[in-house]
């Protein structure tokens, strides 16, 4: 198997069998996963998942988030779900500051539009949602997979990690225009845990694992120039092209906020290096 970030040869890693209520119900048929590591850039890959039919994976998909949506709705948190406020208003703070185009943009695989929803009600901002299993919800606008096309900020907020082909990460990247911007929400670390209880692995769904590394490659691959990272909401924004005085802007901002709110540094910020 060839990673893909880097296509070099990925080996065996660990497997794991998930035995916590529902999660075990989920993956009954499955079976026992096997994740399998690029020993180049890091890169962790569950063969088993990437080896699923489309209707094996579509299921799948069906049966975690139609469980995710019932748990939240009851209040009953299983799981960890992205900090939605906080990743609203940092949309609002880069906005307000002209470093990225809110005329312009999409949430990709936004699912429910729970991201859309808080900054409509709360920020007055309409974000449109693009979703391969959500096709309709009166709370949102949702565009057709047939509409899609070029956006100068794409967002996509815990979605990193469900990837299992490489034409499904390029996808992604094509709906962002040539001086537009990629926000993600997912985790990167330094190196993936060889630890079956690892946080991350919860989540059935969860199948792909990035590195500083290979999240590097992908910026330098997809000619991304420089990244800003912000700790509260956990997300990344990758730019195409230098924003106008965007480190004096950011100093602004965090000068305003008496803290480090945001991070920038010409290609990717590696913030986290400690696991």
């Amino acid at each position: 198997m060839e990673c893909l970030i880097c296509n070099s040869p990925m080996f065996f890693f660990f497997t794991k069998k998930y035995e916590e209520a529902p999660f075990d119900s989920f993956m009954e048929e499955i079976g026992e996963v096997y994740y399998y590591k690029c020993p180049n850039c890091g890169f962790t890959l569950s063969k088993t998942h990437r080896d699923l039919s489309n209707e094996q994976w579509e299921k799948l998909n069906f049966d975690y988030h139609t469980h995710s949506e019932k748990v939240k709705i009851s209040n009953k948190r299983q799981g960890n779900p992205p900090p939605y406020l906080e990743q609203a208003f940092m949309i609002k703070v880069l906005v307000e500051n002209e470093i990225i185009d809110s005329t312009s943009f999409v949430d990709f695989a936004g699912g429910y539009g729970t991201l859309s929803n808080i900054l409509n009600k709360y920020f007055k901002m309409l974000l449109p949602v693009f979703d391969p299993y959500v096709q309709n919800n009166d709370r949102n606008i949702y565009i057709s997979k047939e509409n899609l096309s070029k956006y100068k900020t794409v967002i996509n907020s815990a979605l990193f990690e469900h990837i299992t082909t490489r034409e499904t990460f390029d996808d992604i990247n094509n709906c962002v225009a040539d001086d537009g911007c990629m926000i993600i929400h997912t985790v990167v670390c330094e190196n993936i845990p060889n630890d079956t209880n690892w946080f991350y692995l919860r989540q059935p769904v969860h199948c792909a694992f990035h590195t500083n590394k290979s999240m590097t490659l992908l910026m330098e691959q997809w000619g991304y120039q420089s990244s800003i990272y912000c700790p509260l909401s956990k997300c990344w924004v990758l730019f195409k092209k230098e924003v106008a005085n965007i480190q004096e802007k950011i100093n602004l901002i965090n000068n305003e906020f008496q803290s480090e709110y945001l991070i920038y540094k010409i290609g990717f910020v590696d913030y986290w290096k400690g696991f």
